[in-house]
């Protein structure tokens, strides 16, 4: 699920006190794990897919709101613009959630994981666009390798059936809601403390997520599989991927958090090979490498313009985590 840096320059020098630079490595890289778990325990529930969002939502909302309590931050007497922001990028977040869900049961979840990351770059394209200024060398490698890179994988899907390939576009489209998701809470986090924010966020998300899912007939409550794959789903999703990667994003360089977050597709598509059967070809693999690598250059590549204040993660510092987190 995107990671919007705080600059393009690195990150804050280090504190004292600050946890061992491996111990550090480890977070990153397991926070990584627990999110690209997610899109198994997604087509493991036996809920329809926009209801597994909302209950991966719903069932870390307390422990959110007790996260805010613990660390001070105020769930109460939020000024009325910041709610107003807050609940206009929680309706993005919920059709990001709601779309990508759909993709991670139609198309292969190397895909999935990989287009549901692509709000990088398309905030990549939108801070040209804000500039209105062209891209420049390696901003166009990037840029063409986004597209080579999708068009592969596309293309590859469209020949395993016209449902893979619509499996596709609704990730792509999760990638584009959670682009405007981000840029529709930067003024937001002015007021408002981090794990507030996802309190919030959730309270607005959660009724949408439900009233869509009734709209699609939807079943809501789980059936033979139980609640397990459900808890899992908001565990590894909301709570321990999100959390191991605020406690390690911010000690890291954008090129660095790039290239861990490219163990997530990796990992999708290693259990979607073993587990569902979804084999990867050669151009598949091919498409994979240029996307991932575009996605890599976003993140590194510094801002054409100015940076605009930082979407913090819940603990109130650096980056806000990737939803696929």
């Amino acid at each position: 699920m995107v990671i919007a840096t705080t600059a393009a320059g690195g990150p804050p020098p280090p504190r004292p006190g600050s946890p061992a630079r491996w111990l550090l490595l480890v977070a990153l890289l397991a926070g990584n794990l627990a999110l690209a778990l997610g899109p198994w325990a997604v087509r493991l529930a036996d809920t329809g897919p926009v209801s597994a969002a909302f209950w991966r939502m719903f069932l870390a909302l307390p422990v959110l709101a007790l996260l805010a309590r613990s660390s001070g931050q105020p769930l109460t007497g939020i000024p009325r613009r910041t709610l107003l922001l807050v609940m206009l990028g929680a309706s993005a977040f919920a059709l990001d959630l709601a779309a990508w869900h759909v993709g991670i049961g139609l198309t292969r979840l190397g895909n999935a994981t990989l287009f549901g990351n692509a709000g990088s770059i398309v905030l990549l394209f939108w801070s040209f666009l804000a500039a209105r200024t062209l891209p420049r060398g390696m901003e166009w490698l990037a840029i063409v390798f986004a597209l080579a890179g999708s068009a592969i994988l596309m293309g590859e899907s469209l020949e395993i059936s016209t449902a893979t390939l619509a499996g596709d576009l609704f990730c792509l489209a999760a990638g584009l809601s959670y682009a405007v998701y981000l840029l529709t809470l930067q003024d937001a986090r002015k007021g408002i403390g981090a794990w507030s924010l996802l309190v919030w966020v959730s309270l607005f998300a959660c009724p949408i997520l439900l009233a869509l899912a009734v709209m699609l007939g939807e079943p809501v409550l789980p059936g033979a599989a139980g609640w397990g794959p459900l808890v899992a789903l908001a565990v590894s999703s909301q709570l321990v991927g999100q959390g191991l990667l605020v406690f390690a994003l911010r000690h890291f360089p954008p090129l660095v958090i790039g290239l861990a977050l490219l163990t997530q597709p990796a990992i999708a598509a290693l259990y979607g090979y073993g587990v569902f059967g979804e084999v990867l070809g050669a151009w598949d693999v091919l498409g994979m490498v240029l996307l991932g690598s575009a996605l890599v250059a976003a993140r590194a590549l510094p801002s054409p313009v100015p940076p605009a204040p930082a979407v913090d993660p819940p603990s109130g510092q650096g980056p806000m985590p990737s939803r696929k987190e």
